[in-house]
């Protein structure tokens, strides 16, 4: 009995037809699946592993072959075996007069598993068919009388006919595992036969090798590098130097190699305000012959192949056939730039413009270093030089307003005003406690007697590089004194006044201690600075030469075969060996021993780097009248709370307490002192422990109990002037100088 078709898995559906239709709720009665006979048992156990009452255990027949019989599953014990057989298709053309029939090629899978088959052309070139898959897999029945029945494996065999669907199929081979699979499940195989020959395949590959002997194919393949250099370029950075033209200038290009045609591309770097047009494209993607212009050519003339005739057959019918140029007569020889002609250096020909390539990008270079093995990339400046430059001169100086703004007038149409050095003014300029003012003490150098003893203050002005002059005034000397000169930028002397170039103006490294400057006129002797105006130099000594210790230590070093000697004169003006001496034994000794290569400003550093320092503390009299001053203009007098405070907090009636808390106290109260001099005065009065004995503290502080003496301010006379000197400088910048660390970072001395 033929089997049934595979029905879905509903209620009321069973693969068995033997089986009653009371029992299509029992899963041990299915019998097949996917159509195909394989090993059940008709009643299997229940849920509980237990076969339910009245239950056999019954076994089936099984369609494995002889010797391969198993309890797995057929779908599963075949699962991905394919049996193969080749056959072809006898395909017959009534419409055609060159062939009656066509012999088609196929390929018949037979699947184990399922028992379903599929049928598949192979492709052929120029076959004019339509091939692939010509029956796609399913389940093929058997032609009538037998379409209720399907086909199995028993039913193929070789050299024998199958029919699909009406189409007779011819079954001449197959391939090793369908051979071995058929005589294990005893099925007697025929010998093989042999497929015929297509009619017209055969016609054509006549027609081919006719075409062939008259001339060889060429082949012109290019997807092999297609594919290999696919969105690989390379880029050379260019130039075109049109300058000899008329209008013509230095033009900047960037060339494209595509390696995977050989094209070229070229496009123009469009400098801004150009004045040109806003397309780049300088050539577009192709082939760049060697030696172009080459002409104009006729249509045709210039191509891969050169076609002789066409041939037709005897018969007079158009033959598929043509003859080509064997010997290639007349055809075009053109010269291509390819990646081997390109290099730094070289100058290729764009259609008549030579352009230079100067530089490549790193993948250039890595190609032609793996290719070519070349390791000399030296690039090529695109820039054009500069052009000579032309002096222009100026008219003199006429002597009306300054000499900038005269210029100013010779450079534009539109006279500007001169613009000063605006950087330079707003970081020199004075904020907060830092003036950028170099200071001097002056003398006058003068033929009169009268005025040699003027002194004065010159400050040089970092911001704009003016300098003021200023007299101090002193009572009973027969002079005004105060301002000198205004702040004013001042003129070297020995300039010419009326000429063309712009005159040299006084500058901060010709002010130093020892020099004399020329100031409209006046000769000035500088005889020392203030503190800023040193310790600035040195801070910049390399702006300074003369406040540099390192070329004062070097000319020192120069006077070595007098160490002992210098070291002998030290030991005899310090007897008491405490390794310093005073400032005028020191510079004396150092002035004998260099002999006047030292200049007093080169001395003055090297007194200063090398001086002793000084207790800086301020005297407590003095901080006690400050702060008495301070409370007094506050009138704070609320002393005897803060004690009785400090009395409150002290637990332990020591008397004492922690600087901090003391600290803490007065801010809450609010004591009118600042707190630099808070902590001044509280470092004063802290012993070892940091802490402070309250009653004295405040005591002291009490301005009504302990009055202070007032402090004496220093009497001069202010000038309504931005100029003020408040003081004159010490004629002695340190008192005591440790010559012992000097010598031994000259000479090398140590103690003995």
């Amino acid at each position: 009995m033929p089997r049934a078709m595979a029905l879905p898995l509903l209620p009321g559906n069973s693969f068995n037809r033997n089986v009653k239709k009371e029992k299509f709720h029992k899963s041990q009665h299915w019998g097949f699946c996917n159509n195909v006979r394989m090993l059940v048992s008709e009643d299997k156990p229940g849920i509980g592993g237990e076969l339910l009452p009245g239950q056999k255990m019954k076994r089936k027949y099984s369609d494995f072959p002889k010797g391969m019989g198993s309890t797995v599953p057929s779908w599963i014990a075949f699962d991905k075996q394919v049996l193969s057989f080749d056959a072809y298709l006898e395909d017959e053309l009534p419409d055609k007069t060159q062939e009656k029939y066509r012999i088609r090629r196929y390929k018949i899978l037979f699947y184990l598993e399922d028992d379903t088959i599929q049928v598949n052309e192979p492709e052929l070139k120029n076959s004019g068919l339509p091939q692939g898959t010509s029956i796609r897999r399913h389940r093929i029945s058997l032609p009538p009388p037998d379409e209720d029945q399907f086909y199995t494996v028993y039913h193929f065999n070789i050299n024998i006919d199958v029919v699909f669907y009406g189409r007779t199929f011819k079954i001449y081979d197959a391939d090793t595992f369908t051979k071995n699979f058929l005589k294990k499940i005893g099925v007697k195989l025929n010998p093989p036969g042999r497929c015929p020959e297509d009619p017209y395949m055969e016609i054509r590959r006549k027609t081919l090798d006719r075409m062939e002997a008259l001339c060889p194919y060429e082949s012109s393949d290019t997807l092999k590098q297609f594919l290999e250099y696919n969105r690989k370029v390379l880029r050379f950075f260019c130039l075109w130097d049109d300058s000899a033209s008329m209008f013509g200038d230095r033009r900047e290009l960037i060339l494209y190699y595509f390696l995977c045609d050989d094209t070229i591309e070229i496009k123009e770097v469009m400098p801004p305000c150009s004045g040109r047009n806003v397309t780049s494209l300088f050539l577009r993607r192709k082939k760049l012959p060697k030696y172009g212009p080459p002409g104009v050519y006729q249509p045709g003339q210039i191509t891969d192949r050169a076609v002789l005739n066409v041939c037709r057959g005897l018969s007079g019918t158009p033959a598929d056939g043509y003859l080509l140029d064997k010997y290639k007569l007349g055809k075009v020889d053109q010269e291509f730039y390819k990646d081997s002609d390109l290099f730094i250096g070289t100058t290729i020909n764009v259609w008549g413009r030579k352009v230079l390539l100067c530089d490549c990008d790193n993948f250039t270079k890595t190609y032609y270093k793996t290719k070519y093995g070349i390791d000399n990339f030296t690039s090529i400046s695109c820039k054009a030089p500069p052009p000579p430059k032309i002096e222009r001169k100026f008219p003199p100086y006429n002597g009306f307003g300054s000499e900038e703004d005269s210029l100013r007038t010779c450079i534009g149409l539109v006279p500007t005003p001169h613009q000063r050095n605006f950087k330079k003014f707003m970081e020199k300029n004075s904020y907060g406690n830092i003036s950028n003012i170099l200071r001097f003490f002056a003398k006058l150098i003068t033929h009169k007697r009268v005025e040699r003893d003027r002194m004065f203050v010159i400050s040089y002005f970092l911001s704009d590089d003016t300098i003021s002059v200023f007299e101090p005034i002193e009572r009973n000397s027969g002079f005004t004194g105060g301002m000198f000169l205004k702040r004013i930028r001042v003129k070297k002397p020995g300039q010419e006044v009326f000429k063309s170039e712009l005159s040299e103006y006084i500058q901060a490294e010709d002010l130093y201690i020892g020099a004399r400057v020329t100031v409209n006129g006046y000769l000035f002797h500088l005889l020392n600075a203030d503190e800023y105006t040193l310790r600035y130099m040195e801070e910049n000594s390399d702006q300074f030469p003369m406040s540099s210790i390192e070329l004062v230590l070097q000319k020192l070093k120069e006077e070595q075969s007098k160490s002992r000697e210098l070291k002998q004169v030290f030991r005899n003006a310090d007897p008491k060996l405490t390794k310093r001496v005073d400032y005028n034994t020191f510079r004396d000794i150092i002035m004998t021993l260099t002999v006047g290569r030292l200049l007093e400003h080169e001395f003055i550093t090297l007194a200063r780097h090398y001086g002793v320092p000084e207790d800086t503390c301020p005297d407590m009299n003095i901080l006690m009248a400050q702060a008495h001053e301070q409370l007094k203009k506050n009138i704070f007098e609320n002393f005897e709370r803060l004690i009785a405070t400090c009395v409150y907090e002290d637990r332990e009636k020591k008397k004492v307490l922690p600087t901090k808390d003391i600290r803490r106290l007065c801010k809450s109260f609010r004591l009118p002192l600042t707190d630099d001099l808070l902590g001044s005065i509280l470092s004063g009065f802290q012993d070892s422990e940091e802490q402070i004995n309250y009653e004295l503290f405040f005591s002291a502080l009490n301005w009504r109990m302990n009055p202070m003496p007032e402090l004496q301010a220093v009497s001069f006379t202010k000038e309504r002037c931005e100029d003020v000197w408040l003081g004159m400088p010490s004629p002695i910048p340190v008192k005591y100088v440790d010559y012992f660390r000097l010598l031994k970072d000259v000479f090398g001395l140590v103690e003995e």
